[in-house]
């Protein structure tokens, strides 16, 4: 079963920029991966410092191994005091 999630992440104004380059490149190493459908990264219109994830996996097993590499390990580090609060996660499915 296909997994569809997407993510809000909302950074701080004078990080805006450092966390999009974060973002963009955690887009480059996700499209490699074979689980892989979709990995789509949008900025804000009226507010910049919003940005969102639509992704679409081939399945749990696809997710769980991108959970698992060692880019996304990373990114908390990397977006650690550079986020207005915790990203928010919503998984669904498609009807």
């Amino acid at each position: 079963m296909e997994i569809y999630l997407s993510v809000h992440i909302k950074s701080k104004p004078e990080h805006q920029e450092n966390v999009k380059a974060i973002l963009q490149n955690l887009v480059v190493q996700t499209l490699k991966e074979d689980g892989c459908i979709r990995y789509d990264l949008h900025q804000g219109i009226d507010d910049e410092s919003t940005f969102v994830f639509y992704e679409i996996w081939k399945d749990q097993k696809a997710l769980d191994f991108h959970n698992q590499t060692s880019y996304i390990k990373a990114l908390g580090n990397s977006l650690e005091n550079k986020l207005v609060s915790e990203a928010v996660l919503v998984k669904t499915t498609k009807l």
